[in-house]
């Protein structure tokens, strides 16, 4: 038998032994590295919104003792709410840089540089000396930490919705990418739960002595769990595939501007409505049950609790959703309704009625998972692979600072200004106006193939 006749012989065992082998354990293998890819694509947005509640939540209830006492309490909060922007002003320089990174060196790297950067950050915020200790300096350094933090967070989200976008079942974009849109709900949930505990945990004093600190430094924890996850994830196939071919793109920023800018104004716009919608929900509820309508922080952080527990569970209903009757039609939904909430919201607040206020949250949160689930699809089918990670950095961290950046500062500076919630709700319909032209101008991408 001769040489090549062997390697043939071979070569077709080997194939008619294959489907047995795969029926056999091709099935558990595929379905753990699903698994795995959602937790990739989950814990970096997990982490990030982890270390935005935490800083929300206190920024809402002691960081105007903390870093700005010199101020009235409201002033103090629209100070910190400002250094809550900073966070997101930063967001377009990472945006820039990781997006260039991600569409040159890959998904993957950028990644684990991200989540490493996030995470030294935000535990050495834990760390920081308050305005009694060395006075001026202490906001400065919490300016400082925002920044950089921002910058991390600039080139996170993209890299971790490509990872499963770009890996995953093209028929099933809209589920797959929405796991990267539960991270927030559950960092959210993660971050309100443990502060909850800590303030039940320890007095009034002690909490603002040293308590605030343990929540910052505690996720360190989340980095090490990200690390180990996203070391089992490979490069997506369509990146190597780009990356073989040498077909990468040498500037991806300049061409998502020279090229593909009416598409990134589209992808931007869409975030801007459910972003402010968030806003209001989760970080306005805390300051205006507390402090205007003089209820207890532990009713303000139950109902953010439970309706973000709802948000995490339907955001990937509406993302499939969207998989079977289009990413426009699902997100319009949201639109429609966001405007509607946006009046009932403050209708089931000022009752003052614990359970109407749970449901006030649990509808706003639930209505920001409808536009939610598709968002991240939405987003990144809008760019070609070749610049796909610069083009959704970018569409995601600008529209992050007209959006989410601003809202609390512009929500608290309304209600300080005006006396009145009908002007933070007209401001929520402005966003979502905004948000509803931006699906009007696109095209249905749910159903198309990704653009090479």
């Amino acid at each position: 038998m001769s040489h090549q006749h062997s390697i043939a012989l071979q070569a077709e065992e080997a194939a008619l032994s294959a489907p047995a082998q795969q029926g056999a354990h091709g099935a558990p293998a595929k379905k753990s590295m699903t698994s795995r890819l959602a937790a990739a694509s989950m814990i970096g947005t997990t982490l990030e919104w982890y270390d935005f509640t935490v800083y929300n939540t206190l920024a809402a209830l002691i960081f105007n003792h903390l870093f700005f006492p010199s101020f009235d309490p409201l002033s103090g909060t629209i100070l910190a709410f400002s250094t809550y922007a900073v966070g997101y002003i930063s967001r377009p320089i990472g945006g820039v840089l990781f997006g260039h990174l991600g569409d040159k060196l890959g998904r993957r790297f950028v990644l684990v540089v991200t989540l490493v950067l996030m995470g030294i950050t935000t535990g050495l915020m834990g760390l920081l000396p308050t305005y009694a200790s060395v006075g001026i300096l202490s906001p400065i350094l919490l300016v400082a930490l925002r920044f950089v933090q921002g910058v991390a967070l600039g080139g996170e989200w993209a890299g971790a919705v490509l990872i499963s976008v770009e890996h995953g079942a093209q028929d099933k974009r809209g589920r797959n990418a929405s796991w990267t849109q539960v991270g927030p709900s559950f960092g959210t949930l993660l971050a309100t739960g443990f502060i909850a505990a800590i303030t039940a945990l320890v007095s009034p004093d002690d909490f603002l002595a040293w308590g605030w600190r343990i929540p910052f430094i505690a996720s360190l924890l989340l980095v090490g769990f990200g690390l180990w996850i996203r070391r089992g994830v490979e490069e997506t196939p369509l990146f190597k595939e780009l990356d073989e071919k040498h077909a990468t793109a040498k500037t991806p920023i300049g061409d998502v501007l020279r090229d593909h800018w009416r598409r990134l104004l589209i992808a931007g716009g869409a975030r801007i409505g459910s972003d402010v919608l968030y806003a209001l929900v989760v970080v306005f509820t805390l300051t205006y049950v507390t402090t205007v309508l003089d209820l207890s922080r532990t009713l303000a952080l139950t109902a953010i609790m439970i309706g973000t527990a709802c948000n995490a569970l339907t955001v990937p209903v509406f993302g499939a959703l969207s998989d079977r009757i289009g990413r426009r039609p699902v997100y319009a939904i949201g639109v429609v309704l966001g405007a509607i909430w946006a009046f009932a919201f403050f209708v089931l607040l000022d009752s003052a009625q614990p359970l109407l206020i749970v449901l006030a949250v649990i509808g706003g949160l639930v209505i920001h998972a409808i536009m939610y689930g598709p968002q991240a699809a939405f987003v990144t089918e809008q760019f070609p692979t070749r610049v796909r990670y610069a083009g959704s950095s970018l569409a995601y961290t600008l529209a992050g600072i007209v959006g989410g950046g601003f809202a609390p500062l512009i929500i608290a500076s309304l209600f300080r200004s005006y006396h009145s919630t009908t002007a933070i709700s007209l401001y929520v319909l402005a966003a979502l106006a905004i948000t509803g032209v931006a699906l009007f101008a696109a095209r249905e991408t749910g159903r198309s193939p990704l653009e090479e």
